[in-house]
């Protein structure tokens, strides 16, 4: 079998597959964005949105990869004379740390060797040295498959008085994400992992707080341009239209799911990728204790390279997973088990996982790792 883009087995970890429901909303024609039947569209998104961030509040969305919702975070909400505070442990919050560096001069960078925790007491100390004006964390660390412990971090933050802003782009809608009471001021979603929906677009929460010390940095970024004219079912700029339409339809999936069976579920998905690694006798690459729910990453097995992995997966059996990123390039392959995944979808990849393991006499034993799957699905 060839790789088949369009009946392949798909696990990235974003963009993830999106359901034929949400395909189907992009192929109106043209619309115009200005027009009463568009700002019909924003206004059932405005109200979807609380579905999503699981919290009502002021929330926008942006024509823009999950990067232009960060940069127009950040952008509106640091200052160059104000301390900002980043953590980093792995790709994407490298990714922070450039970007806030662009409106920041007084960076305080905290890092982590990639997949292994933050140093809670490190931030901590870091935070109690005052004068701090924003805290910046990545939530889920997909680059290594690693959640980062923000509940312990969160009453730090808010004793020290920083503006909390959270790279929320591969955790919103996978992860249990509670803004209110972490007291995070500013969060952004993609439209490309949790939520199933087409990349291209990002989603803003803001504080009552964030909203009033937004400032106008960027032009096209400028969340507050896109706060008022959302709240007339508009958009500041000529939008992508067709991504809008997917996601109003991925929000009505999300919403006839409920915010919480869509978590419950990724965490199941996950807890079985899990349970069918360790049966192989492979390695997570982070620490266990802070394994994703959205994305797992595993090392090589020893004394197979990724070509022998990843690329017969694709090339044999039509699933497609994701290597690794930068010093990890061809020492792990990541599964994502977000979104709208499923146990048929991980136990076709591990059978042909399996298959690879045998023919190079590392299988432990012929379906140990789809039987693993097998014991947690429901019902079973």
């Amino acid at each position: 079998m060839s790789f088949d883009p369009e009946t392949a087995t798909f696990l990235v970890a974003g963009p993830v597959r999106i359901h034929p429901r949400v395909l189907r909303a992009m192929s109106l024609p043209s619309l115009n964005h200005r027009g009463e039947y568009f700002h019909g569209i924003m206004a059932e998104i405005r109200e979807l949105l609380p579905v999503l961030f699981g919290v009502s509040g002021a929330q926008t969305v942006l024509s823009g990869s999950g990067t232009a919702g960060l940069e127009a975070m950040y952008a509106g909400l640091l200052r160059k004379e104000g301390r900002t505070i980043v953590v980093s442990n792995g790709n994407f919050g490298e990714r922070s740390d450039q970007i806030a560096r662009r409106y920041s001069d007084r960076v305080t960078t905290i890092t982590a060797p990639w997949g292994h925790p933050l140093d809670v007491e490190a931030v901590r100390a870091e935070l109690e040295r005052g004068d701090v004006r924003a805290f910046c964390a990545v939530y889920n660390e997909t680059s290594v498959g690693l959640r980062n412990d923000l509940a312990r971090i969160a009453p730090a933050v808010r004793k020290s008085g920083a503006l909390f802003l959270v790279d929320g782009i591969s955790a919103v809608a996978g992860i249990p994400c509670p803004i209110a009471e972490w007291g995070i001021d500013a969060l952004v979603a993609g439209s490309q992992k949790g939520l199933a929906a087409p990349a291209g677009l990002a989603m803003v929460h803001l504080s009552e707080r964030a909203v009033g010390e937004l400032a106008p940095r960027t032009f096209y970024l400028d969340l507050a341009s896109h706060l008022a004219s959302g709240r007339k079912n508009d958009t500041p700029w000529t939008p992508a239209v067709p991504l809008f339409l997917a996601l109003r339809e991925a929000l009505l999936l999300l919403r006839e799911e409920t915010l919480e069976g869509r978590l419950a579920r990724t965490r199941e998905l996950a807890e079985a990728t899990r349970a069918a690694v360790a049966a192989l006798g492979l390695e997570l690459f982070p620490d266990p204790r802070y394994a994703s729910d959205t994305v797992t990453a595993i090392r090589n097995p020893p004394g197979l390279e990724d070509a022998e992995v990843r690329k017969v997966l694709q090339n044999r059996y039509n699933v497609l997973l994701q290597g690794g990123q930068g010093a990890l390039t061809g020492k792990i392959f990541r599964i994502g088990h977000m979104g709208i995944a499923s146990y048929a979808d991980l136990l076709i990849t591990f059978a042909g996982l399996e298959r690879i393991l045998a023919k190079a006499g590392r299988l432990p034993r012929p379906g140990a790792g789809v039987g693993a799957i097998v014991e947690r699905m429901p019902g079973a």
